[in-house]
C-alpha cells in the first residue's frame, strides 16, 4: 500500500491511523533516508496516543519509553547501532514486554519484517511531501492504517 503524506497535517492523520491500530507487541519499523520523515511520523503516533509534551528524538539515547501510553511506547532510533548485536546490550527485549515498538532505522537492529506483528514503512521525499510505502505483517491485515 502506498500513502501519499504531502504535507504535516497528512502525516500526522497517517500517524493518528498507525496509533488508532497499534497493539502491544506491535513493531512499526520505518526506514528511510536523513530528512525522510522517520522522527516526525514518530511524533505524530505518540502524539495521538496521548502524550502531551515534546518527543525527543532518541538518536542519541536510542530508547525513550512512554510507559503511560495505551498501548506503552517505546521510540527506538537504531541510526547509531554498529551492529544487529548491540541491541542485546541495550536489553531490547525487556523494553518491548508489553508495549508497542516504533523503530527508526530497523535495518540497523537486524530488521523486524520477519515477525507477524511489524509494521513496516519506508518513507521517501516525493516532491514538497513524502510517500509511505506500506507492508503489513501477518497480524496487522485488516486493520492497516
Amino acid at each position: 500500500m502506498i500513502v501519499d503524506l504531502p504535507d504535516l497535517a497528512a502525516m500526522d492523520a497517517f500517524g493518528a491511523r498507525i496509533a488508532a491500530a497499534l497493539r502491544p507487541g506491535d513493531v512499526v519499523a520505518l526506514s528511510g533516508g536523513l530528512g525522510a520523515g522517520k522522527t516526525t511520523l514518530s511524533r505524530s503516533v505518540i502524539a495521538a496516543l496521548g502524550h502531551p509534551g515534546e518527543v525527543p528524538s532518541p538518536t542519541f539515547t536510542i530508547i525513550e519509553t512512554y510507559d503511560s501510553l495505551s498501548p506503552p511506547l517505546i521510540h527506538a532510533d537504531f541510526y547509531r547501532l554498529e551492529h544487529p548485536s548491540e541491541i542485546d546490550e541495550i536489553g531490547l527485549d525487556d523494553y518491548r514486554e508489553g508495549a508497542a515498538l516504533l523503530a527508526e532505522w530497523p535495518e540497523n537492529a537486524g530488521g523486524f519484517a520477519h515477525e507477524a506483528a511489524c509494521l513496516s514503512i519506508t518513507l521517501e521525499i516525493a516532491g514538497e511531501g513524502r510517500r509511505a510505502i506500506v507492508l503489513p505483517g501477518e497480524s496487522w491485515l485488516g486493520r492497516e492504517p
